[in-house]
C-alpha cells in the first residue's frame, strides 16, 4: 500500500500511466473484480419503461422529512469524532479537530440539469456558505447523486484537499479545481492528511456522467482512520468478496456507513439489498452500522422508507446495533446511539394522512 500524493499532483487522466498501471484498468476501462454483466439495450429500455409507467407513489414521502438545522456555532462546539448526516451519502465528520465531507451533494436535483431528474426530499441541514473550512472531501465515484458539480465549485475555496479514486480527480481539475488540491488513489492505496489516514478500498459498481464515458473513472469505498477511531464508508456497491478482506486488513470498525437504498432485483450487481448490506457490515467486522444512500432522493421502485424498515428488522434479528440519525442530528462515533425512528413519524403524520386522503 503506497501513497499517491506525489502522483496525484500530476492529476493523471484515465489514459495516463497511473491508470494504465492500475490492476483495475483494462482496455481503456476500469473493471470490477467480479465482471459486471452489461444490461444490454433491451433490459435498459425495460427498466426505463418500468420507472416511467409503473413507479408507485410511495417512492416519495407524503410529508416533510424532519431536518435539524445546523449552524457554524453548533459545529464549532461539537466534540471530536462527531458525525452529522446532511443527506443521501453526504456526511460531515469532525475528526482530529478538522471537518471532512463525503460525497457532497447540495443541489436540488441529482441530475445533469436542475429542471429534471431526482429531486431532494429535504433541504440540506446547512448551506455550503455556512460550512466551516473543510480539511478534506472524500469522493466515492462520479455519479450525479455523489458528485455535484455546483457543490464542488462552491466548496473549493474552503477545501484543502479532494481525495478521489483514479480519474475522478481529473474531472475536478477539468472543472477548475487546482491540481495541487487533488489526490487520486487506486484500490488499497492510502494517504494521510492532518493525522487522518484514508485508504481507498474495493467496491462493486460502475461510473460515468454521460453516454460516452462509462467506467473511465474508478469507484471506491473508503477506510477512514483517526487515532483509535476506525470507520468505513461503503460508497455505492453491490455485495462482493473483498468486504471480508477489508475487515481482515483494517477491522474491526467502530461504525460502518453502509449503502442501504436504491436497490432493485433489476440491478443486483451494483447496489445491495438490505440483507447484503447487513452481511457486508458483518464482513468488515463493524460494530455499529449506519445505513445511508436513502432518505433524500427517489432512485428506485421501493417505498422511500423501505430501506430503513428492512435494515432495522434485520439488524434487530442479528443483534447488530443500528444508528439512524435524522438529517442534521449529531452522532458520536465514539459512543453511537440508535436515534429515533424518524421515518416512521413521517408516514404517520397528519400531513401524510391528508395527502393519502387527497390521493
Amino acid at each position: 500500500m503506497t501513497c499517491l500524493a506525489s502522483r496525484a499532483r500530476r492529476t493523471p487522466s484515465p489514459d495516463s500511466t497511473a491508470a494504465i498501471d492500475s490492476p483495475q484498468h483494462r482496455d481503456g476501462k476500469f473493471r470490477n473484480v467480479a465482471p459486471r454483466r452489461a444490461p444490454g439495450l433491451r433490459k435498459t429500455l425495460g427498466i426505463a419503461w418500468r420507472v416511467l409507467t409503473r413507479k408507485p407513489d410511495t417512492t416519495v414521502p407524503r410529508a416533510p422529512i424532519p431536518v435539524r438545522p445546523l449552524d457554524a456555532a453548533t459545529l464549532a462546539a461539537a466534540p471530536d469524532a462527531s458525525l452529522f448526516r446532511l443527506g443521501h451519502s453526504t456526511l460531515l465528520l469532525k475528526l482530529a479537530g478538522e471537518f471532512w465531507l463525503t460525497d457532497p451533494v447540495f443541489s436540488e436535483r441529482a441530475s445533469p440539469v436542475q429542471w429534471a431528474g431526482p429531486k431532494r426530499f429535504h433541504a440540506p441541514p446547512i448551506s455550503i456558505a455556512e460550512l466551516p473550512p473543510i480539511k478534506g472531501v472524500i469522493l466515492s465515484h462520479d455519479h450525479y447523486d455523489h458528485l455535484d458539480h455546483a457543490a464542488v465549485l462552491e466548496l473549493a475555496p474552503k477545501v484543502e484537499m479532494f481525495v478521489t479514486p483514479l480519474g475522478v480527480g481529473d474531472r475536478l481539475v477539468g472543472w477548475g479545481i487546482p491540481a495541487e488540491k487533488v489526490r487520486q488513489l487506486d484500490w488499497w492505496q492510502q494517504t494521510s492528511l492532518s493525522g487522518v489516514r484514508l485508504v481507498a478500498t474495493p467496491a462493486q459498481h460502475f461510473s460515468g456522467r454521460g453516454l460516452g464515458d462509462g467506467d473511465t473513472t474508478l469507484w471506491a469505498s473508503w477506510v477512514i482512520l483517526a487515532g483509535d477511531l476506525r470507520v468505513f464508508f461503503s460508497g455505492d456497491t453491490g455485495y462482493h468478496a473483498d468486504f471480508k478482506t477489508i475487515g481482515e486488513r483494517f477491522g474491526p470498525f467502530d461504525v460502518t456507513f453502509m449503502e442501504t437504498g436504491a436497490y432493485d432485483s433489476q440491478w443486483p450487481e451494483v447496489h445491495m439489498q438490505p440483507e447484503e448490506s447487513l452481511q457486508a457490515h458483518l464482513d468488515v467486522r463493524g460494530r455499529w452500522m449506519m445505513p445511508l444512500h436513502n432518505g433524500t432522493f427517489d432512485l428506485a421502485m421501493h417505498a422511500w422508507h423501505e430501506p430503513f424498515d428492512r435494515i432495522l428488522a434485520l439488524a434487530q434479528a442479528r443483534g447488530v446495533p443500528l444508528a439512524t440519525p435524522a438529517m442534521g442530528e449529531r452522532l458520536s462515533l465514539a459512543q453511537p446511539h440508535a436515534g429515533e425512528r424518524w421515518w416512521q413519524s413521517v408516514e404517520t403524520s397528519p400531513q401524510a394522512a391528508a395527502a393519502t386522503q387527497a390521493a
